[in-house]
């Protein structure tokens, strides 16, 4: 297997860091794009599972987060998440010029992949996501909400922390311990943020039947972050012909990082050979 770190381009101008792992001769390759507050470096253990089984695996940190430049959890338009991710979609297939690509977004990432997807059609196999951001639980607080809109157009640089109760991620002790010990990670939110993601959720809402990729929706039944109801709106309302949902009985927020990661993993390279 072979590691490479760099930065790529993101189109604000600071660049974009970035992890990929690579087996020797690659069948296809993956871009990953994480939740909020995390980072890239949180999926190498996902990464290197594919890489057994033959992908590559490209992953950035987005604006504001991991070790990309930028105000922590701060954007001032929607569209540097997603506009992001298309740069460095292409950045990864000039890198794979002959392979066949798919994407990954958990949580927040999942948005952006979602959001992505309603914009322009794409030549890739299939997109997952994990845990999309679609139905949030316990950090909707309506005080919260309000606040942001008021002070987003004056001070849209504002920032707070969003009060994630981070127990809510896995089952697993060990992966809450490394969360909170975790430099790269960070819970800071400014208003400006707060809306863009808000107008993305009710964005998606009137054009997610324009999402006809093959797709792969994971989540958590007992996922208190974001609530798996999104999950199963999302399964009814895309247009994809190739759609499957995989709800994971007990599970909490990440699932790749949650009791059942293993069955998880599996599922998700055993649907990628399916779509090659």
């Amino acid at each position: 297997m072979h590691i490479h770190e760099g930065i790529a381009p993101s189109g604000n101008g600071y660049g974009q860091f970035y992890r990929r792992w690579r087996p020797s001769r690659p069948k296809a390759f993956l871009v990953v794009t994480h939740g909020f507050g995390e980072h890239s470096g949180r999926y190498a253990h996902f990464a290197e599972y594919l890489v057994s089984r033959g992908y590559a695996v490209y992953a950035h940190d987005l604006v504001g987060h991991g070790r990309s430049s930028g105000q922590r959890g701060h954007i001032d338009s929607w569209t540097d998440y997603w506009h992001a991710l298309a740069i460095f979609r292409n950045f990864a297939q000039a890198c794979e010029p002959s392979l066949p690509s798919f994407l990954f977004g958990h949580s927040m990432g999942g948005l952006v992949v979602l959001s992505y997807l309603t914009m322009q059609p794409l030549d890739i196999r299939g997109a997952i996501v994990s845990g999309a951001l679609l139905e949030p639980g316990s950090t909707a607080n309506p005080l919260l909400v309000a606040a942001a809109r008021l002070l987003s157009a004056n001070w849209p640089a504002l920032s707070f922390k969003l009060g994630l109760n981070i127990k809510a991620l896995s089952r697993d002790p060990a992966v809450i311990e490394a969360y909170r010990n975790d430099p790269l990670v960070h819970s800071r939110a400014s208003v400006r943020w707060g809306t863009e993601v808000l107008n993305a959720m009710g964005s998606l809402k009137t054009q997610v039947k324009r999402v006809v990729d093959p797709l792969l929706i994971l989540h958590g039944e007992a996922d208190a972050i974001n609530r798996v109801e999104g999950a199963h709106w999302l399964f009814r309302e895309v247009s994809s012909i190739d759609k499957e949902l995989r709800i994971y009985p007990g599970g909490y927020h990440e699932p790749l990082n949650d009791l059942q990661k293993e069955q998880v993993l599996q599922d998700i390279a055993d649907w990628l050979d399916r779509h090659l």
